[in-house]
C-alpha cells in the first residue's frame, strides 16, 4: 500500500499551520485469489469471499496505524473494493475535490495512464 501511506505525509505538509485539517479516503483495490478462479463461472461462495476481504481490510488498516498515529488529527477513512487499481480510483475520484496517487519508478505505469485520462477532479501523483 505504497500510495496510502505516502498521501497523508504530502497532505499534511501542504496544510498551512492552524488551517482546518480536512479528511481523506485510502482506497485499496484488491482482486480475488487465483484459488477462487475454481469457482469461475459459478457462484464464489460468501463466506470464502468475505475472509479474503476481511484480509484486505486488515491489510489496509494495518498500513494506515502508523499515519493515524502520527496525524490523530487526520480523519482516514477506509475504502476495500473488489476492483481493478484503476476501477476502484476512478469510482472514489467521481465524488472526490482531490485525488492523491503514489508513483512508483519513473514511469505512470497503466494504472495511473487510466486514471488520468478518466478522471473528473484534479490529480496530485506522489513519487515514491
Amino acid at each position: 500500500m505504497p500510495t496510502t501511506r505516502r498521501a497523508p505525509s504530502w497532505t499534511s505538509r501542504s496544510t498551512p499551520p492552524g488551517a482546518a485539517v480536512p479528511g481523506c479516503t485510502a482506497v485499496h483495490a484488491w482482486r480475488l485469489p487465483s484459488r477462487a478462479e475454481r469457482w469461475m463461472p459459478y457462484a464464489l461462495p460468501e463466506e470464502d469471499r468475505g475472509a479474503w476481504e476481511d484480509q484486505e481490510v486488515q491489510l489496509l488498516s494495518d498500513a494506515l496505524r502508523p499515519w493515524r498515529e502520527k496525524y490523530p488529527q487526520v480523519d482516514v477513512y477506509e475504502d476495500v473494493r473488489l476492483l481493478s487499481p484503476s476501477a476502484a480510483l476512478l469510482q472514489a475520484s467521481a465524488s472526490a475535490e482531490l485525488l492523491v496517487v503514489g508513483r512508483a519508478g519513473r514511469t505512470l505505469g497503466t494504472t495511473l495512464n487510466a486514471v488520468l485520462e478518466q478522471t473528473g477532479c484534479p490529480v496530485t501523483v506522489v513519487p515514491h
